[in-house]
């Protein structure tokens, strides 16, 4: 069983007629698109809009059309994976170098659902590095400044060169260890002058869909305000 699909497919019930839909990025997301573009095809009326170059190429692959962000008003539903997750609702994003888009998506999104296989739901975050996204311009004065901090910096390469990002920006991914302080290091990063985003996703969803051998669970967010 495929837990990733598994909840892909589940994701796609919460879509309705004549919303707009925000797409994320990553490999659970993938699959989220394609159940989605079958609903298309059977008839379901909505618009979408993308948090990467990589998901607008799958959508558009499989005959969605994509809008840009500035030609709609508002987004009624964004849906996208997680790296981790705790158990209050707390997610590390940004495995996927998307972080940035995700997050303005997320900010408009009048409801937001996280989809991601068991494996994501962790006790405290911290296993998985933290991405931040940061300017080029200075980025190795920036790195300095986090390591000054504390903060453990490591630059992301892909093929041996730096990562670029859809914004033309680097990420830094920062190694702080299982159960690192949230606030601690979310102050710290708002000090930092050459920061663009974090992947700190504080609270931030209304419910999350994780994937289970048994199938697809669905877990409300009591917590959001």
């Amino acid at each position: 069983m495929n837990l990733k699909e598994v909840v892909g497919k589940e994701a796609v019930n919460y879509v309705k007629d004549g919303m707009i839909v925000g797409l994320g990025t990553g490999s659970t997301v993938f699959y989220f698109v394609h159940a989605l573009a079958e609903k298309v095809k059977e008839g379901l009326n909505i618009e979408m809009v993308s948090t990467s170059i990589q998901t607008v190429e799958l959508a558009k692959s499989l005959g969605l059309v994509i809008k840009e962000l500035e030609e709609i008003d508002h987004i009624d539903l964004a849906v996208d994976g997680v790296d981790e997750i705790d158990k209050n609702f707390n997610a590390i994003k940004g495995g996927g170098a998307a972080l940035f888009r995700e997050k303005i998506v997320a900010d408009i999104a009048e409801k937001i659902i996280w989809i991601f296989d068991e494996s994501k739901d962790v006790e405290k975050l911290g296993n998985f590095n933290l991405p931040v996204e940061i300017l080029p311009f200075g980025y190795s004065h920036t790195i300095r400044k986090m390591e000054k901090l504390g903060l453990n910096p490591v630059l992301r390469l892909k093929d041996g060169k730096t990562l670029v990002t859809d914004n033309h920006n680097y990420i830094v991914d920062l190694h702080l260890g299982y159960g690192f302080n949230i606030d601690e290091v979310k102050n710290k990063l708002a000090d930092i002058v050459g920061v663009v985003e974090h992947g700190l996703f504080l609270n931030m969803c209304d419910l999350c869909i994780s994937g289970t051998p048994n199938g697809a669970i669905v877990i409300e967010n009591s917590n959001k305000k």
